[in-house]
């Protein structure tokens, strides 16, 4: 399927009904200009309609008293044409002009200009003769458009007293359309005129009307996209809001305390879980040192002999093991302790390129390659508790290289206008995929030894000095940890 045609984004509740709004007004006026033409064309057909009828009637009678004048009832062509004149006379004054046929269709008198519907030698069609013996009252209409005008031709059998016909009225009909075209038209400028205006007014009224209704549901979509687990969120309350807005506002406001009181209780199930989870790490790293000076004091206490020579020298080495393994219980509550609450920053302008230099310093030098692109990089830093990152990130990188290669690792500092950033690289043994979201986390390690606390300690410093850090590992090959810390102001 083409991509070439794309729809078009979706449309605001307010743009649709603005639209709405004037798809109605033009389809309303539309229909109205329809209407009115439609209404106006029949009203004018009915006009002369009626004016042909009411002039027919008049000639006819005209007609009928002449023929009865003269007795002209079934007499001769020639004896009607000694007449002449006074039928003549009909069209002055009635200001007409007709025709008088006998029933055969002959003319009998013509006082109008040549038509095409009688141009044939001024003789009826048969076929014009049997649709008005067939006509409805012996009256038979048709419409035609000649090269004068549009007119209503007119056909009326002519009968005696006794209803026996004796000759056919041909009577065309001219509409002076010139008069009522132009009053159409005035009317339909005058309405135009009228309709931009209604069209401009109801614009106005439907922008400032659409803006009214949907005021409410942008604000409830404005607080909806503000709503965060993590913070309060406030409820809405409007003023003569509809019936629907006002169950939308109430369902958006339980919504709103529903979510406070599931924050809550996830806060307190997390508080809970991770006093739960640092209790069982704490025991589990007591009770490590705890099992081995057990055994080693009951060891000592069925082997040692007082009377042996060596005695002094045992005792000596069991206070040792004891004092080694209550060392390494102080480790863990101490390493604990600076977990949950870090020593407030000691924040002075110090030379991060010296600090840096000074913490690996105590590591084999021929395994570190330091470099800084500047002799002198001054920030705002605790210098006792950045040594403590770069030592915890340097070990970490030497006992993540296996015995069987030789250690290289590089800290680099580069400084930027804006901020600088610290590299450690090694070339140890990486760190698996699956095992990348769970660096930071505080009891994770990948070591043997150790309570897992270091990253989660390293991360929590750097947090404090409004750094980051992120790191990037391929298994086998190294890790690359990197740190920004933004430049100092002045």
């Amino acid at each position: 399927m083409s991509n070439a045609f794309k729809f078009p984004g979706k449309f605001s509740f307010r743009t649709r009904l603005f639209a709405v709004m004037i798809l109605m007004l033009l389809v309303a006026g539309l229909l109205i200009l329809g209407t009115t033409s439609i209404q106006y064309e029949s009203q004018r057909e009915n006009y002369h309609l009626g004016r042909l009828n009411r002039k027919e009637i008049q000639i006819q009678r005209h007609i009928d008293y002449l023929v009865e004048k003269h007795d002209l009832y079934n007499r001769p062509d020639s004896v009607w044409q000694q007449y002449a004149n006074d039928f003549e006379k009909i069209n002055e004054i009635h200001s007409i002009q007709y025709s008088l046929f006998n029933l055969d269709g002959s003319p009998l008198f013509i006082y109008h200009s040549p038509l095409e519907v009688i141009a044939n030698d001024y003789v009826l069609d048969p076929l014009l003769l049997q649709k008005i013996n067939q006509s409805e009252q012996g009256r038979y209409i048709e419409q035609y458009t000649s090269d004068i005008d549009k007119f209503h031709a007119s056909y009326r059998l002519l009968k005696d007293r006794f209803q026996k016909p004796y000759g056919i009225l041909f009577f065309p009909y001219f509409e002076d359309v010139s008069f009522s075209e132009n009053e159409l038209n005035t009317f339909l400028e005058n309405l135009y005129q009228i309709y931009i205006v209604l069209l401009g007014g109801v614009i106005f009224i439907a922008y400032f009307l659409s803006k009214f209704v949907t005021r409410s549901l942008e604000t409830i979509r404005v607080r909806m996209g503000e709503m965060g687990l993590q913070k309060k969120n406030e409820k809405i309350h409007l003023k003569n809001a509809t019936r629907e807005i006002d169950s939308l506002i109430n369902s958006y406001n339980k919504m709103v305390d529903d979510l406070a009181e599931s924050a809550e209780k996830l806060a307190k199930t997390e508080r809970e879980n991770a006093w739960q989870e640092m209790a069982r790490q704490v025991a589990h790293e007591i009770k490590n040192p705890l099992t081995p000076m057990r055994l080693t004091i009951q060891s000592f206490e069925h082997t040692f002999d007082p009377n042996d020579a060596d005695s002094a020298k045992k005792l000596k080495d069991f206070s040792k093991l004891l004092i080694q393994q209550i060392d390494t219980m102080s480790e863990v509550a101490e390493a604990f302790s600076d977990f949950a609450s870090l020593p407030k920053s000691n924040m002075k302008n110090s030379d991060l390129v010296e600090v840096t230099q000074m913490a690996i310093s105590i590591f084999q030098q021929e395994y570190i390659v330091f470099s800084s692109n500047a002799p002198h990089v001054f920030l705002q830093i605790d210098r006792t508790q950045w040594i403590r990152v770069i030592t915890n990130l340097v070990q970490n990188a030497l006992q993540s290289v296996s015995k069987k290669k030789t250690p290289q690792i590089g800290v680099q500092i580069i400084a930027e206008p804006e901020q600088t950033i610290i590299s450690i690289m090694d070339n140890g043994s990486g760190i698996p995929p699956n095992l990348k979201s769970k660096i930071f986390e505080p009891k994770f390690t990948t070591k043997s030894a150790g309570m897992g606390l270091g990253l989660g300690i390293v991360k929590n410093i750097i947090k404090s000095h409004n750094g980051t850090i992120t790191f990037v590992s391929t298994p086998n090959k190294g890790t690359t940890f990197t740190i920004v810390l933004p430049k100092m102001k002045e």
